[in-house]
C-alpha cells in the first residue's frame, strides 16, 4: 500500500465521541507528504483520570479548541480518495463514526485498514502494542499516545507490512 492516510485519535473519556486530539499522516507514492495534528474540544467535554493518565491531556488543554466539525473540514480535503489506516482499527474507526453521529454529520463510509491485525499476521512478537510493532518495523515511537506520533508510527508500520 503506497497511498493512504494513517489516523489516530485520543479520547477524553469512555465515550468514543469524546475525541480530544487527532493526528493524520498522508502517504502518497510510499512517501509521507503531509501531517496534521489538532486538539479538539471533546463531546462530552469531561476527562477521566484514566484517559488523562494515558495521554496527558486535560480540559485545560482543550477548552477553547475547535469542535470536531471544524477540525474535520481541514482533514477531509487531505484524505479525499485515500483509505484510512489505524493501529487497532475498531477503536479509531469507532471514534470517527461516533463523533460523526454526535454532530449529526453524514458518515462517508471511509475504508479502514488495521496495522494491529496485519502485525499479528506478519510479525512474531510477544505483544502487538503500537510501540512494540513500530520498533519491530524500525521506527522509534518516542511520544506514545500523542495522536500525531502514533499516526506517524502507524504509517511507518503500514509502509512495512501492508
Amino acid at each position: 500500500m503506497e497511498n493512504f492516510a494513517a489516523i489516530d485519535f485520543e479520547t477524553a473519556n469512555g465515550r468514543r465521541s469524546s475525541v480530544c486530539a487527532v493526528g493524520v499522516v498522508i502517504v502518497r507514492g510510499g512517501e509521507v507528504v503531509d501531517k496534521f495534528y489538532s486538539l479538539i474540544q471533546p463531546a462530552p467535554n469531561f476527562y477521566t483520570c484514566w484517559t488523562t493518565n494515558v495521554h496527558g491531556l486535560t480540559r485545560r488543554d482543550t477548552d477553547g479548541q475547535p469542535l470536531f466539525p471544524e477540525v474535520w473540514k481541514r482533514i477531509e480535503e487531505k484524505i479525499e480518495g485515500l483509505p484510512l489506516v489505524a493501529h487497532n482499527r475498531p477503536f479509531d474507526e469507532g471514534c470517527l463514526k461516533a463523533v460523526f453521529e454526535e454532530y449529526s454529520m453524514e458518515y462517508p463510509g471511509y475504508k479502514f485498514y488495521c496495522t494491529l491485525a496485519a502485525s499479528r499476521r506478519a510479525l512474531r512478537l510477544p505483544c502487538h502494542q503500537l510501540h512494540v510493532v513500530a520498533a519491530a518495523c524500525g521506527y522509534d515511537l518516542a511520544s506514545h499516545h500523542h495522536a500525531l506520533a502514533d499516526a506517524e508510527a502507524c504509517a511507518a508500520i503500514a509502509l512495512k507490512i501492508l
